[in-house]
């Protein structure tokens, strides 16, 4: 490769010739498929990092090297917002998305950009506060199904179902970490699309799944994008925070990369993460306003295994005993649950930003009064009523 890029040196980058007929290849490749004798959408997933930014501009770019006759695939960006994003990342997400649209619309290009949000039903504090789900840690992630996959795959369903078959461009590369290669090879058939393990009537194109970090970072420093504007918005990004985005999540298999131990871009709640080191990077960067997030996140993961703090019965109302003797305990208690909401109702006080909508506060309510009928008319359990965990 050329040499390496640091993110304090973005102008200083030289490309060499590998690098020039890699992406000649990608761009060639791109423009192969989307010339291709149907009309199927394609969907770009797109987290606002590096990555998933790389693949939206050299779409984007092609679409605009194409006379408009040949336009004739809708593109469609789509992003995923799991309401408790980092605020910097959430902000970049809707700023570049909106900067695409408004260009996409000005250059005539079949471009659509598209945020998917979890339903109020199923967001993160309506089933911790709610339902006293306990903080998500490896053994029980509870968030990633709900909050990025489901929103996500019901937008690439929806279209699947309507133009019978989807392609959807990810930003994954082999590159990025042994788990990623491994999981690239086993869906790998060694054609250009390859079938969505989980999604029917979606194929899966990986334009850059070759490309090495190197090769990304310098093209996106050496090359604005054709929305307008320059990637060093991004690149700041990245350097004030040191981190990496959490992906577009679209099936169990994608799911280790969200809150994985890598510093990952993602959600200011995740207590899957033994420290999180990216807000932790803005907050040393000089963004002091999010260290009381960082508290109260540090916080949830302290009360996750107090036991004072979990109800004996599950929701279902079974007491879970493995087989090993061991007792799991339940959700928050309701006591625990009202304690998050009122220290979450002062930590918006305190940092001025909304945290949770006026929908998901009614939404706990709710569940919290249905909650205190059922257990008021709980019977005693049998022996025989104890659930085994296998």
């Amino acid at each position: 490769m050329g040499q390496t890029m640091g993110l304090d040196s973005a102008d200083a980058v030289l490309v060499d010739a590998d690098s020039i007929s890699a992406f000649e290849k990608i761009q060639a490749d791109l423009l192969d498929e989307y010339r291709q004798d149907h009309t199927y959408p394609w969907i770009i997933g797109y987290s606002g990092g590096k990555d998933s930014t790389l693949v939206t501009h050299l779409a984007f770019e092609m679409l605009m090297r194409l006379p408009p006759s040949e336009r004739r695939r809708p593109v469609h960006i789509v992003a995923n917002d799991t309401l408790v994003e980092s605020p910097l990342v959430v902000q970049h997400i809707i700023d570049s998305t909106n900067e695409i649209q408004n260009a996409a619309e000005a250059f005539g290009l079949p471009v659509i950009t598209k945020i998917t949000r979890p339903s109020p039903e199923q967001s993160f504090w309506v089933n911790l506060i709610g339902r006293g789900y306990p903080s998500p840690n490896r053994s029980f992630r509870w968030c990633t199904d709900r909050m990025k996959i489901l929103p996500t795959s019901r937008y690439i369903k929806s279209l699947a179902d309507t133009a019978g078959q989807v392609i959807l461009l990810l930003g994954v590369r082999r590159s990025e970490s042994a788990t990623r290669a491994a999981s690239v090879g086993r869906y790998d058939n060694g054609e250009r699309l390859n079938k969505h393990n989980d999604l029917q009537g979606c194929m899966v194109f990986r334009p850059i799944v070759e490309l090495d970090t190197d090769d990304v970072w310098e093209f996106l420093a050496l090359n604005e994008p054709p929305w307008g504007g320059s990637h060093l918005k991004l690149i700041r990004l990245y350097r004030e925070a040191s981190g990496g985005e959490c992906p577009v999540v679209t099936s169990k298999d994608d799911a280790p990369s969200c809150g994985s131990t890598s510093s990952r871009f993602g959600c200011w709640t995740c207590t899957v993460v033994e420290k999180d080191r990216s807000l932790e990077g803005f907050v040393e960067y000089g963004y002091t306003e999010f260290g009381p997030l960082l508290d109260f996140r540090d916080w949830l993961v302290s009360i996750r295994n107090d036991k004072e703090r979990r109800q004996a019965r599950r929701r279902d109302g079974r007491i879970t005993i493995t087989d090993g003797g061991t007792f799991v305990p339940g959700p928050f208690t309701l006591q625990t649950r009202s304690e998050v909401l009122e220290r979450l109702r002062d930590l918006e006080k305190e940092t001025g930003q909304v945290l949770i909508t006026q929908e998901e506060i009614d939404l706990i309510h709710e569940i919290w009064s249905a909650e205190i009928g059922t257990y008021a008319n709980a019977r005693p359990m049998s022996v025989r009523e104890i659930k085994k965990d296998k």
